[in-house]
């Protein structure tokens, strides 16, 4: 076994033993015995997409760095390692994705010699920097650190329920790319991504309960899961349609009812299905034309008792960019009073065809922003499907 293959492992399984909240201090000591790093800090992504802070012990102590114009946002932003020489002589500091099956978490920045900084240690570092967001994602489930670290201000009650219900922001395989992002991100309500993948398929939902505060909140969380308990019964999108409107009317008696949009699609052919119970719109980029999907439109979940769905046909070609929007996107106004969607929102889509499909979300939501005269009253969600297809044996 090679020395570096033996430092890899050492720090490997140093992380893999780490106490939940201890990772950042057994990276950090684990590289400077194997690799003499000089300096090392970890920092996460916010909950906005707008700045990286550092992980400390005592959150809020160290000031955060913007995403745009600087290293380590260049770094997060192409999802490549990226060089820049340090205040001391003779060292570089190493900027690496801290990135989970295509959700970007953070920035791992290793200060080393410049002598060490060979293409296989920078290739090792950035395979210990993924390995370290793996570890984060599971110590999540025990300590608060990194949660804590990823909150420029204090969330909402109702932001915090909405935040815990997600999947995460991206995903990738070989099939697809997915990015998603909700706004305001630290006082989001009612509006809610998910997804989910097996061997063969996957199924995605958009979903928009109304009302405002805790209870849009709660509304939410009920039928997310009544969904996902249907998927995960085995039944098709239709039923599970059908299951999460009983639910919500059992409870709510149609006094509040939940828009969602489910999409499931076969990863082997690209051949789905979808059922519009509702608000969220599909947009698609195919060949440098955009246009809207439009469905046969169905009842909201749980508006009355026992509503029957049913799925249309849909088939996703590879290169397809599909864009699904919540109607705090497409129905936002500006001055004069024109919908994003009936014009800005294909621009939108046009003008980020080139980002990866993590980027597009808070790309467009940042150009809804300069559309708007007013802060937003409504929440947005923007979730972006690049599908690539499964290659023919």
């Amino acid at each position: 076994m090679t020395l570096a293959m033996t430092n890899f492992l050492a720090v490997e399984r140093a992380l893999r033993t780490a106490a939940p909240h201890d990772l950042l201090r057994t990276v950090r000591s684990a590289l400077v015995a194997h690799y003499e790093a000089l300096e090392v800090d970890l920092l996460m992504a916010d909950y906005s997409l707008s700045v990286l802070q550092q992980v400390t012990a005592l959150p809020d102590t160290a000031e955060p760095l913007p995403l745009q114009a600087t290293p380590q946002g260049r770094a997060f932003g192409s999802q490549e390692p990226y060089g820049q020489y340090s205040a001391e002589g003779n060292a570089l500091d190493l900027h690496l994705p801290v990135t989970v099956r295509g959700d970007r978490l953070g920035i791992l920045t290793v200060r080393l010699p410049e002598r060490l900084c060979t293409t296989e240690t920078v290739g090792e570092l950035t395979d210990i920097a993924e390995l370290l967001g793996h570890e984060i994602v599971v110590a999540e489930r025990d300590t608060d650190l990194y949660l804590r670290a990823r909150r420029a201000s204090r969330l909402t009650l109702a932001a915090e329920m909405q935040w815990q219900l997600l999947p995460g922001r991206a995903c990738a395989r070989p099939e697809y790319a997915i990015g998603a992002q909700l706004e305001p991100a630290y006082d989001i309500h009612g509006d809610n991504f998910d997804w989910s993948t097996s061997a063969e398929t996957l199924t995605m939902t958009v979903t928009n309960g109304m009302g405002e505060g805790i209870q849009a909140s709660l509304l939410t969380n009920l039928a997310v899961n009544a969904l996902r308990n249907a998927r995960r019964a085995g039944v098709d999108i239709a039923d599970q349609a059908a299951l999460a409107d009983q639910a919500v009317f059992g409870q709510y008696q149609g006094r509040e009812y939940v828009s969602t949009l489910l999409l499931c699609l076969e990863l082997s052919t690209g051949h789905g299905e979808v059922v519009d119970a509702g608000s969220p719109q599909l947009w698609r980029y195919r060949e440098r034309s955009v246009e809207r999907v439009r469905f046969e439109e169905q009842l909201p979940l749980g508006m009355f008792e026992e509503s029957h769905y049913s799925a249309q046909r849909f088939d996703a070609l590879p290169g397809d960019r599909l864009i699904f929007v919540s109607d705090g996107v497409y129905g936002a106004a500006d001055k004069g009073g024109v919908a994003y969607g009936e014009r800005a929102l294909a621009r939108a889509i046009h003008a980020t065809a080139l980002l990866p499909a993590a980027a597009v979300p808070r790309a467009i939501l940042e150009e809804l922003t300069e559309y708007r005269d007013t802060a937003a009253d409504d929440d947005a969600l923007v979730t972006c499907l690049d599908w690539f297809g499964r290659p023919r044996a």
